[in-house]
């Protein structure tokens, strides 16, 4: 399993993770997108027009995740270095890594980064 995270400021659209899921893809397929729990409803209508599942990650599972992006905004306001990492680590499972550190969208209102499960290879 392949999953997309996302973190994004208020005021970001579908649009805007649609575009930062672009930038961070290169030649991998997500096979399902990760978000903070508060934010599902941004990503609710990209989960539908691409017909993948979408969890929601609770606040205390992203800043209980170490990753290698150390972004203050995102410490501050999540606890963890990079929500997008920490969303697609935390919904891809134990033992899962990173295939792409966070990626921002060219409005620069969502990140992305891609996860693999341990069980898959690359």
């Amino acid at each position: 399993m392949i999953v997309a995270g996302f973190g994004c400021r208020a005021g970001a659209t579908a649009a805007s993770l649609h575009a930062a899921l672009v930038v961070a893809s290169e030649d991998h397929v997500a096979t399902m997108l990760a978000i903070p729990a508060d934010r599902l409803a941004i990503a609710r209508p990209l989960a539908d027009a691409l017909d993948l599942p979408l969890v929601g990650i609770a606040t205390n599972a992203l800043a209980a995740i170490v990753t290698p992006t150390r972004s203050r905004a995102s410490l501050a306001a999540r606890g963890t270095g990079s929500v997008a990492e920490a969303a697609a680590l935390a919904a891809a499972g134990r033992g899962a890594r990173l295939l792409t550190s966070r990626r921002i969208s060219p409005d620069r209102m969502a990140t992305c980064a891609l996860a693999i499960s341990q069980d898959i290879p690359a």
